[in-house]
């Protein structure tokens, strides 16, 4: 069972269990977190991999996935976040927010989305299975991408981004 995913109730209670593979079939609302790292050169963003089964190629945060049945959200998260892409440190959760996001090839995306922010300047050792690429960026330069380009980014960051900039504005952080 370590590898079955969490469904929620829209109060992103617990009411079973699934495959990520059905939850993505069925469009079943699932529990899923996100993190968003920030430091002196801005945000560090990934670029998904083109295998991905889906947004593959697109840009997202720092890292993002699921905790699997039976797994706190915040462990999920430091978890994944060593995985992808070789980093620790402390984060926080900041908000959440629920998605809805149908693909042309019959999967979808319905998530309960926890968003956590957490500081980090050094460099990341990515696992090329999940991520293309990284790249820091300045805020400013990312709500001009959005602006400009947001068939580029995963919809889950079109979402969040708008929300964690600004947080890091108002606390005085970039």
């Amino acid at each position: 069972m370590p590898d079955n995913i969490i469904l929620v109730d829209v109060f992103d209670r617990e009411i079973g269990f699934c495959s990520k593979e059905c939850a993505h079939a069925e469009g079943k609302l699932h529990r899923a977190f996100s993190v968003f790292l920030y430091g002196n050169q801005g945000l560090l963003l990934q670029r998904r991999a083109l295998e991905k089964y889906h947004s593959g190629g697109l840009w997202a945060n720092t890292c993002c996935s699921h905790p699997r049945f039976g797994e706190d959200t915040l462990q999920a998260a430091q978890r994944r976040l060593l995985e992808e892409t070789g980093v620790t440190c402390e984060i926080s959760e900041r908000f959440s927010f629920v998605y809805y996001r149908p693909f042309a090839d019959g999967l979808y995306e319905y998530e309960f989305d926890h968003v956590y922010m957490g500081r980090y300047d050094g460099d990341a050792d990515f696992d090329p299975a999940e991520i293309a690429e990284m790249r820091w960026i300045a805020p400013e330069k990312l709500e001009q991408e959005l602006l400009d380009m947001p068939e580029r980014f995963s919809s889950w960051f079109l979402i969040a981004a708008p929300r964690v900039l600004a947080l890091l504005e108002q606390e005085g952080h970039l």
